[in-house]
């Protein structure tokens, strides 16, 4: 496998960690019980779930090492992480709680092998697609983690805050139009 190694695959996920932690951040503590509608996760619970989230493929891809996830009691890995989503915690403990599971993540990332990211990981019968690639699927972990900061960059508008990288690209478009306007 030449497209990807584990020390950018590490590298990736740092970044994308660390703006995670910027909207942790940002968002005041009293809103942390914000939900931006019924059955959806507040934001600490949200914040939780990307912080344990991780300890999933981390027992099938580390831990145990499997190749084939049929047979895999996937509520005895999800049922504890989804509990935790319920266990109060302090701002800062969930800050601590993320940048702890982050590196201990990177950290794992950047031992895996070229051949171990080449890998066939197969689903249980009746899952599509019927296999992945050990790197898809641990690039996946990234993209989970984008998909739920997108929920949160959204309650941070409706809590009166603009998002982190949405400011740095006002700031870049801002600078861009100054620039233009300088040299007319």
């Amino acid at each position: 496998m030449t497209y990807y190694g584990s020390k950018e695959l590490a590298a990736s996920f740092r970044t994308v960690r660390k703006n995670t932690l910027v909207v942790a951040q940002e968002i005041p503590e009293d809103h942390y019980g914000f939900s931006p509608a019924p059955g959806c996760r507040t934001v600490a619970q949200t914040l939780v779930h990307m912080a344990v989230s991780l300890r999933f493929p981390e027992q099938i891809h580390f831990t145990e090492h499997r190749s084939n996830l049929e047979g895999v009691n996937f509520m005895a890995i999800l049922g504890p992480m989804l509990a935790e989503e319920q266990v109060p915690r302090t701002k800062q403990q969930i800050v601590d709680l993320l940048q702890a599971e982050g590196d201990k993540w990177a950290g794992l990332l950047e031992t895996a092998s070229e051949a171990f990211l080449g890998e066939t990981v197969t689903y249980p019968p009746g899952m599509q697609p019927p296999a992945r690639s050990r790197f898809e699927m641990l690039l996946g972990v990234k993209e989970h983690e984008m998909h739920h900061r997108g929920q949160l960059m959204v309650a941070e508008r409706m809590l009166g805050v603009t998002p982190h990288l949405t400011r740095q690209m006002q700031e870049r478009f801002a600078a861009m139009q100054a620039a233009k306007g300088a040299g007319a």
